[in-house]
């Protein structure tokens, strides 16, 4: 108390500026909004990063400190602290750097922080104060679009990858001083190199051949042209020399293109991957074919963050696998999730990450370890037991799940010698389209679009087939030959048939045919 006995009015703290950014949390393609807060207190100096920030999130306070010296910003002889809130949301990666160097500066009203509020940013710092490319641009964007975001900042070296995207507001920086003269800094940038993804795995286009090209195999041709019209899943099966892998090559080149929601998810994952390159746009199916000795973690995703493996590369397009016996068995079954919910399951030590994986299987695989079992005995050197085994790495399960089995038998001369021109792919590739679109008409807005997804009990729905038509699947039902799963199946690839037809549905002859595509000895 005063001698006059009132009491003193006590001292006010002195204002806080807080710096505001925000950023995106990728947890593969989903993101969650990141608020990134800075504010100077007194203390003991230096920078602290709470809000369950990874290793790499943690180091960037070095980045940025050595960043902010470069550009001539002197941190005062405080205590920085920078939340990354939500806290319960793991941040990982260095894609926040240029989000925490941006708030600092807020704090320290080097820039406007009202300015900074409601922008997301995205990118790397260099020790000199370059933006560096980071994995994951693109579905950060559309995570941060869905979130109500509308302006990004992002790496000079990924700008045409961040305007793939219609909607976004898109400020590309190639330095620190950049992206502060944006937002409000006294200061002039001078020009830089503009950083470009150093990552040097950028995917292959696949060699597409031609249906002109195949010798005989009209079988064969029929089932590739339904595979691509309903996106069946299917395996062949014959000797060496027999044309299956040609005939897979000729798959991408009967396929139509993507739609662009679809080319989206596709370039997204590539961005993850740190695959992207700005030739894909507008991106092909993917074409996926991977070696027999490839791991299970590469095929499903390694623990390693941003990692995406190859069953999500293949999402939209198509996984064909050669030699498919001769993957171990955990890839193999590995393949039952995907081939069944259209995604898989990555386990990491901070949790798990779902990735989309909705492709179109096709197999190849020899009739026995030699390969000769298909002409005859006398050119085949296996026992029967061998045969077993190798036709049993095939699990029944796995099996159950591909629409069409396809026996080709080896090439003739009278083949090789026919007068008559072989169809190409590019009019095959017609008729594909042109039953597609009967599908996406058919299924607008069920939530899938191809006969290859459509749920078997939405099929017995739609077509009510009379007894008289399904008499011979009722029977191989009813003997063991088909499953449900398989039954329903045989439902799809009648429907496809009947499409391509120009039928409006499918009656004995198709439900037949389908049958018969599927219970050839694999």
């Amino acid at each position: 108390m005063s001698r006059t006995g009132a009491e003193r009015p006590p001292t006010a703290p002195p204002p806080v500026t807080l710096g505001q950014t925000d950023a995106i949390a990728l947890s593969g393609l989903d993101g969650t909004p990141v608020v990134v807060e800075a504010s100077v207190n007194p203390g003991i100096p230096g920078i602290d990063v709470v809000g369950l920030p990874d290793a790499s999130v943690s180091e960037s306070r070095k980045r940025i400190r050595a960043a902010l010296s470069n550009l001539g910003v002197r941190l005062k002889a405080m205590r920085y602290t920078v939340s990354l809130s939500p806290g319960s949301v793991r941040k990982i990666g260095s894609g926040f750097d240029l989000a925490i160097a941006t708030a600092v500066l807020g704090a320290e009203q080097v820039v406007d922080p009202d300015r900074t509020r409601g922008v997301v940013f995205c990118g790397e710092l260099g020790l000199d104060g370059r933006i560096l490319p980071v994995p994951g641009v693109l579905p950060t964007i559309v995570s941060g679009l869905r979130s109500g975001f509308t302006h990004f900042v992002v790496p000079a070296g990924c700008a045409e990858e961040a305007h793939v995207v219609p909607g976004a507001q898109i400020i590309p920086v190639a330095s620190l001083a950049e992206c502060a003269a944006w937002f409000g800094a006294d200061m002039v940038p001078h020009p830089v190199e503009i950083a470009r993804d150093r990552s040097t795995a950028h995917a292959q286009r696949p060699e597409v051949h031609d249906l002109a090209q195949v010798q005989g195999q009209d079988d064969a041709r029929q089932a590739l042209e339904i595979a691509a019209a309903g996106r069946h899943h299917l395996l062949m099966t014959g000797a060496p020399g027999a044309g299956k892998t040609l005939l897979a090559g000729c798959l991408p080149g009967i396929l139509p293109s993507l739609d662009e929601d679809a080319a989206v998810e596709v370039l997204a994952l590539a961005s993850l991957a740190g695959t992207l390159s700005t030739r894909d746009v507008p991106p092909l199916p993917p074409f996926e074919t991977p070696h027999h000795r490839t791991t299970t973690a590469a095929m499903l995703g390694s623990s390693r963050p941003n990692s995406v493996g190859v069953f999500s590369r293949a999402h939209h397009g198509v996984l064909f696998m050669d030699e498919a016996p001769e993957f171990s068995r955990d890839v193999l079954e590995a393949l039952r999730e995907p081939l069944e919910s259209g995604w898989c399951r990555v386990s990491r030590s901070w949790g798990s990450v779902d990735l989309p994986s909705r492709f179109q299987l096709v197999m190849a695989a020899n009739p026995c370890p030699c390969g000769m079992g298909a002409t005859g005995s006398a050119g085949c050197r296996c026992t029967p037991r061998d045969r077993l085994r190798y036709r049993g790495r095939l699990s029944g399960p796995l099996l159950d799940r591909i629409d069409m089995r396809l026996e080709m038998l080896p090439v003739t001369a009278v083949d090789v010698h026919a007068a008559e021109p072989r169809e190409s792919s590019a009019e095959v590739r017609r008729r594909v389209i042109a039953a597609r679109t009967v599908q996406a008409d058919r299924y607008a807005g069920m939530g899938w679009s191809t006969n290859g997804q459509a749920p078997g009990g939405w099929l017995r729905g739609e077509f009510r087939f009379a007894a008289r038509e399904t008499r011979v699947l009722d029977r191989a039902l009813e003997t063991g030959v088909l499953t449900m799963r398989g039954y329903d199946r045989v439902l799809r690839v009648a429907t496809t048939i009947a499409d391509l037809a120009g039928r409006e549905r499918p009656g004995a002859d198709e439900l037949g045919t389908a049958l018969l595509m599927r219970t050839q000895e694999a």
